[in-house]
């Protein structure tokens, strides 16, 4: 995985590991100290080496965080659909959106489904109507003499007045919409850069340490024996937490990218020396697929997308794998006793 650390960020995470052994430790101690004497009551034996062992390992798993698994993506979620597949509406599926995974996405989904293709279905039907009429009542053999009239003040006020009224019906759940595709990240959201190159991407994670995970598409045998689609997959995705506020921020090295993630309802340009921000809330768990979506070069089709949406405590396990710092770590560290740092200043005078 390609990640890029300073020397900095090496040593604060060597004084985390050590931090880390010493708590174990530490509860080692207090625990064999604990149980001891119950032992040697029973007993009258000391615990052996193995067992002060077994119990520094069981307070090891009880303190370490869980451990990072690659999430197995779910049939026919995040990705798109094949309307050949036996599931049940995959046909239906095909034809519109894929399914939204987040509020801006579902209230697009639901005006797209039920408010603006009954619309459209009417005006279309009605027009069509209209037409068969036309042709029909005014043809030549049934109105040999045709009509001489050039006004009809009815036709013009309701040809002038329903389709002003039906653009202001939709102009209501449309400006809704565009309201909500801009909203402001909050201040405490977690913020993610997305950072679009020739021909891949690669993600900075500026809250966690601020190490970068590239990202490329996998072959199709890597990705088919992975269970994932060919040309979405990629070897290291986007991590984020699900269900809490993210500022995706895009950029790009080179020419323009776009970072798109259709199931996320989720579109931005990279453009180079422009850092773009957007907010994205993924309301569950799951691995969504997208691509870049500009023209940005021969191998643009070869630029996919993959997030991966964890909960809270796996994703920070992620972060402390990558070797990244978690948000308000070193402000939990104890500082040094005041009196220890005057002696200290004494001794050096």
């Amino acid at each position: 995985m390609g990640l890029k650390l300073d020397s900095i960020g090496h040593i604060e995470m060597g004084q985390q590991l050590g931090r880390i052994k010493v708590t174990l430790l530490a509860l080692a101690a207090l625990l064999s100290a604990a149980f001891a004497p119950a032992a040697l009551a029973q007993d009258n034996e000391a615990p052996t080496a193995q067992e002060l062992a077994e119990g520094a390992e069981a307070v090891a798993e009880a303190v370490a965080p869980p451990a990072y698994t690659p999430m197995a993506p779910t049939l026919d979620k995040g990705m798109p659909t094949d309307p050949r597949a036996d599931t049940e509406g995959a046909m239906f599926k095909s034809l519109t959106f894929q399914d939204q995974y987040t509020e801006t996405g579902a209230y697009a989904l639901w005006m797209h489904d039920y408010f603006l293709l009954p619309v459209i279905t009417f005006i279309s039907l009605l027009v069509l109507g209209l037409l068969l009429y036309t042709i029909v009542r005014f043809s030549r053999r049934a109105n040999p003499q045709p009509s001489k009239t050039t006004h009809n003040t009815a036709i013009e006020v309701i040809w002038t007045i329903l389709p002003a009224a039906i653009l202001v019906v939709i102009a209501v759940p449309s400006m809704t919409l565009l309201a909500r595709q801009y909203e402001t990240p909050p201040e405490d959201a977690v913020t993610i850069k997305a950072i679009g190159y020739q021909w891949y991407w690669g993600y900075e994670y500026p809250d966690h340490g601020g190490f970068e995970v590239v990202s490329n598409m996998k072959s199709a045998e890597d990705a088919l024996a992975d269970g994932e689609p060919f040309q979405l997959a990629v070897d290291n995705r986007m991590v984020v937490p699900a269900g809490v506020p993210l500022r995706i921020q895009t950029t790009a090295a080179d020419v323009i990218h776009a970072f798109s993630v259709p199931s996320l309802w989720f579109k931005q340009d990279a453009i180079p020396g422009r850092l773009n921000e957007k907010l994205l809330t993924i309301e569950e768990p799951g691995v969504y697929y997208g691509q870049c979506s500009e023209l940005c070069g021969t191998l643009h089709g070869y630029m996919p997308i993959a997030v991966e949406a964890l909960p809270m405590d796996e994703f920070e396990a992620w972060i402390l794998e990558q070797g990244g710092e978690l948000p308000g770590a070193a402000d939990a560290e104890p500082e040094a006793p005041v009196e220890e740092a005057t002696a200290e200043g004494a001794s050096g005078n």
